[in-house]
């Protein structure tokens, strides 16, 4: 199976396209290559159901943003562990709402003549509805994020309802098939205009284009076929996730009415700022703070990394600051790209009192070194005598 292109590319726009833009490429690519247009032409068919697919997502906030950050397998129907259920892409299962696909085909339908579907002809069937998306936020700790967890979280989701089984009929009632549009659930509409008659496909008002009529609602689902009910639910996170991913699970959303494909749950990660360690993509920083003997004669420190401890040598004459690199000790990719790495920057922590034993130490010290005698020290003194001698004596008040 050949390799999936770039939706953007498909479309011809780039990546911070605006969503008009994104709309105006479609419909170009979708009049171009509409099968109405190229009667047994595969090549075109298979562009207009790539622009479909590329359109479905780019089109759907949470799906791009999922398809933004993890590519074809942030949107892929067997991604996420979700279950089937996909997004339904052409052929598939429908489209979800929010796109403007009807209004799109709409204006191409008429542009044709009043085509009745995506393979001409006036093939119509009735509507099986995909189920809403869902948004849930979900907090965790650092380490959960740096390390993956699996959690159990409640949602409150519409499914099948457990009486009429999604038939949306009252038991022992009749289903009937709309005797407007023949269970099709569209009907076509003609309409003069100065050009000519145009034929155009609209949703049947009588069934509401689901191609059948309940003499007696479920009184469980009143007749939608779905009803709310609260699950537990279990969710892997991949090691390496940050605050603001998104994790796409494939058909964990509502059900669709008609026996419709269940939409997707879209998993919002919060995590907690660590109280030790700073993240930076994939790698972490951290403060190490020392003495001024450890900074001035050198030591070996044992310090933390995000999942052990490691012995770092503090070299002598380590001037505050210095950053030390420990190579693949920070965060797992969450595409399984290797590890980051860990930072540590040295802070050299000065007493803020010491008692008159260290005092003592420190100016013998400061004698025997020549403190005051380093050249950074004598140019600093040497503006503070210029300063004073431009100002003059100091007068008597």
């Amino acid at each position: 199976m050949s390799e999936k292109r770039d939706y953007y590319e498909v479309l011809g726009v780039n990546k911070n396209a605006s969503a008009d833009e994104i709309k105006k490429a479609y419909r170009k690519r979708a009049m171009e290559f509409h099968p109405d247009k190229n009667p047994g032409n595969d090549a075109a068919e298979e562009k207009f159901k790539e622009a479909n697919e590329a359109y479905e997502i780019l089109s759907d906030a949470d799906k791009k943003a999922a398809y933004d950050q993890y590519g074809h397998a942030g949107v892929n129907n067997n991604a996420g562990g979700g279950g089937a259920g996909g997004y339904g892409g052409f052929g598939g299962g429908g489209f979800s709402g929010g796109g403007g696909f009807e209004d799109i085909f709409g204006d191409i339908f008429s542009a044709f003549g009043g085509g009745g579907g995506f393979g001409g002809g006036g093939r119509s069937r009735a509507r099986s509805n995909r189920g809403s998306d869902m948004k849930i936020s979900l907090n965790l700790s650092f380490h959960e994020a740096v390390f993956g967890v699996e959690k159990k979280i409640k949602i409150k989701r519409k499914e099948e309802c457990s009486v009429c089984h999604g038939s949306g009929a009252q038991k022992g009632s009749d289903v009937k098939t709309c005797d407007q549009c023949g269970g099709a659930g569209q009907v076509y509409v003609r309409q003069q205009t100065p050009f000519g008659t145009i034929q155009q496909v609209q949703e049947c008002d009588k069934c509401h284009g689901e191609g059948k009529v309940i003499d007696k609602p479920c009184p469980q689902c009143h007749g939608s076929g779905v009803e709310a009910k609260e699950r537990t639910i279990s969710i892997k996170i991949p090691a390496g996730v940050d605050n603001g991913s998104v994790l796409p699970l494939r058909g964990q959303g509502n059900a669709g009415p008609n026996h419709g494909p269940s939409g997707d749950l879209f998993v919002y990660i919060s995590v907690k700022e660590d109280l030790i360690f700073k993240r930076s993509g994939d790698d972490v920083h951290y403060e190490l703070p020392i003495t001024y003997a450890q900074a001035a004669m050198g030591d070996n420190i044992v310090v933390p990394t995000i999942d052990t401890k490691i012995k770092l040598k503090i070299p002598e004459g380590t001037q505050n600051g210095k950053v030390f690199r420990l190579k693949g000790k920070g965060i797992p990719n969450v595409n399984g790209h290797g590890r980051g790495d860990q930072f540590i920057t040295v802070k050299v922590e000065v007493p803020r009192k010491l008692t008159r034993e260290q005092r003592r130490i420190l100016e013998e010290y400061a004698e025997a070194t020549g403190m005051d005698a380093h050249p950074e020290a004598k140019r600093f003194w040497a503006r503070i005598h210029a300063e004073e001698k431009e100002k003059g004596p100091k007068k008597e008040s």
